[in-house]
């Protein structure tokens, strides 16, 4: 009873920033809500000088569940998706470097680069081992940590990443090698609307204070996300020569109508991984963890739990024949 009453509180408190607060305050309101919903909790820590904000939720004991974001996002796109994991597993979603509320360091933004910086947070809060999950960019860093750490994966999984040459190119990528035109950056207020098209089939209805506020951030922050689009191009590292060393169970998990990354890239990386699993969402775009949120963390949650009896298997076998 304590807890729908607070959950009442809450979400009235909510509504009244809805109708009285500026859109960012109503946008911090939106997120505090959905952080109580997720039982997620904001948090930092210092890391080689530099400050890495990352939400954490979920019963400490448990399994460790990382949650990594894509391009031009952060850790608050895994809120819907997070709220399905944290009653059984401990999940932390991180603010890459550059991104969200983290610092932004000077030096290059390369996958390589962000990939040694995760490695270095997973060290600051002492983690040993965990299920390991990146979404886009997220996902070719992700893969890459796997390449590199694999005794700190227990599983893998790769939501619509990038890193592979797919056999068909996607729209995205026709334009942008045709045109020189990257839709992913945002300059003027109109093109936030092209955004939210290329991402999802159906793009999210917001209030319009809302959106127009989203739009202008955008547009502010459009300078650093293109300077982070050209690391990423200079210093790129393709994940085919990566795959074969990663030994962990792995999912591939992708929207069948993605503009951005083309689901035939699960072509290109399913015979290169030993241990593969394969889910394609219909109706779906580039990001399943927010336009389809509870279905996609239902996939996940059952690979994980699998992952995880697999291991546990793996280590009682191995302790039997001591």
């Amino acid at each position: 009873m304590k807890k729908l009453i607070l959950a009442l509180i809450v979400l009235i408190a909510a509504a009244g920033a809805t109708l009285y607060l500026s859109p960012a305050a109503q946008l911090s309101a939106y997120h505090t809500v959905e952080q109580w919903r997720a039982g997620l909790h904001e948090r930092s820590v210092t890391v080689n000088d530099l400050d890495i904000s990352y939400y954490e939720g979920g019963p400490q004991g448990a399994e460790t569940v990382l949650l990594v974001h894509g391009f031009g996002a952060d850790k608050s796109t895994w809120l819907w998706f997070a709220r399905e994991l944290t009653e059984r597993y401990h999940v932390i979603a991180v603010d890459l470097p550059g991104f969200g509320a983290s610092g932004r360091p000077h030096g290059s933004y390369d996958v390589g680069t962000q990939a040694e910086r995760l490695a270095a947070f997973v060290d600051a809060l002492g983690i040993r081992r965990m299920h390991l999950a990146g979404h886009s960019m997220g996902g070719h860093i992700a893969a890459l940590y796997a390449a590199r750490y694999p005794e700190q994966i227990t599983s893998l999984a790769l939501i619509a990443n990038a890193g592979v040459d797919a056999p068909r190119r996607s729209p995205f990528f026709q334009r942008l090698e045709q045109h020189g035109d990257n839709p992913l950056l945002v300059d003027s207020e109109p093109q936030f609307d092209e955004l939210l098209d290329w991402l999802f089939v159906a793009p999210p209805q917001l209030p319009e204070r809302l959106h127009q506020y989203l739009a202008q951030r955008a547009v502010a922050d459009s300078a650093h996300q293109r300077e982070i689009f050209e690391h990423l191009q200079q210093r790129y590292l393709p994940l085919e020569p990566e795959l074969p060393r990663i030994t962990t169970p792995t999912l591939l998990l992708w929207g069948d109508q993605d503009r951005i990354l083309d689901v035939s890239s699960i072509e290109t990386m399913k015979p290169l991984l030993k241990d593969v699993s394969v889910v394609i969402i219909k109706g779906c775009g580039h990001a399943p963890i927010l336009e389809r949120p509870q279905e996609s963390a239902a996939d996940y949650l059952k690979f994980i739990d699998q992952a995880s009896q697999h291991t546990a298997e793996g280590r009682k076998a191995a302790s039997t024949n001591q």
